[in-house]
């Protein structure tokens, strides 16, 4: 008899044991099944971001300060290059061969549409390689200064070309990449026109802000070197000579005419631009015993870009 109950208790530690072992089994396999459905979320949202950033429309422009524009505009449905890089002048550079065939496969491209050198002499090339690319005008509804001229002495587009560098043709030139935005893709044009709301507020309040800070500058003069800021000026009230005179390094009388000139305005500071020669600037700023400060037109950030540029002429005039 006690024999048989040893047997029957160790029947039963085995029975029991292989009950055990069966559960374990089951949930390892319970847990990989719990972690292939954890683990396809994670995949399947991969996946969709992937396609949303292939389905994002490809633009085009020609430089820096249009793409914060351009994105403040189409945000994440919108994916942009610029073929004027940092460090070059758009009155100046070439476009390579890689950026040529990178356009044959753009969705949009955003001209600049004032007559800036690069457009004259890249866009009949720009539209070769790429025939049923939508080409927008960024300027379309901008009132031109006139009386800019390139070195051989013919005006350009009516007027001066760098109207980007005024706040209110910033606004204009956003509403016709939303109005361009929403022709490629018709299903986004709330989101974009939202998009371009948000934007030409934020213009709209450094506008403001500058305005404010200016108050005190009527009838002030700065020299620049490069004549980039008419616009600019021309907004806020300024007076602006400028150092360079249609393409061209200033004589040695035209310099001697300026170093006169700002002696006679208490100019002390001479603007010039990172993209071009500062040798006539130090020239004219030794002579009058004042300084060189450097602001750059063609900055990618145009919103903190200005507000600098901005407060070096408030700083400038200041010291006169």
């Amino acid at each position: 008899m006690g024999i048989n109950k040893i047997l029957t208790a160790i029947l039963l530690v085995c029975l029991s044991a292989c009950i055990l072992f069966a559960g374990c089994t089951g949930n390892t396999n319970g847990n990989e099944q719990t972690q292939q459905q954890t683990l396809q979320p994670t995949q399947q949202q991969t996946q969709t971001d992937t396609a949303a950033a292939d389905e994002r429309i490809t633009v085009a422009a020609s430089i820096l300060p249009q793409k914060e524009i351009i994105e403040s505009v189409g945000k994440d449905k919108v994916k942009v290059s610029i073929l004027v890089p940092p460090g070059f002048s758009p009155h100046t550079y070439e476009l390579t061969s890689g950026q040529l065939r990178s356009i044959a496969d753009t969705d949009l491209f955003v001209s600049m549409g004032s007559g800036i050198e690069f457009e004259l002499a890249w866009m009949d090339k720009i539209k070769g390689v790429n025939p049923n690319m939508p080409i927008v005008n960024a300027s379309e509804g901008i009132t031109f200064i006139d009386g800019y001229t390139e070195e051989d002495g013919t005006h350009v587009s009516g007027g001066d070309p760098h109207v980007w560098l005024s706040i209110a043709n910033a606004k204009i030139m956003a509403e016709n990449v939303c109005k361009a935005l929403a022709k490629e893709s018709p299903k986004d044009e709330a989101y974009f026109k939202a998009n371009l709301e948000e934007y030409k507020a934020k213009l709209d309040a450094l506008d403001g802000e500058i305005r404010e800070s200016f108050t005190d500058m009527k009838n002030v003069t700065i020299m620049t070197y490069h004549p980039a800021w008419s616009y600019f000026v021309r907004d806020y009230g300024i007076e602006c000579i400028s150092v360079e005179n249609n393409g061209k390094e200033p004589s040695p009388s035209d310099l001697a005419a300026l170093i006169d000139t700002a002696k006679a305005k208490g100019i002390k500071v001479i603007f010039a631009s990172p993209e071009y020669s500062t040798k006539s600037a130090y020239t004219i700023a030794d002579a009058i015993g004042g300084s060189v400060v450097l602001i750059d037109p063609l900055s990618e950030n145009y919103i903190d870009n200005m507000k600098s540029v901005a407060e070096a002429f408030k700083s400038a005039v200041a010291q006169n």
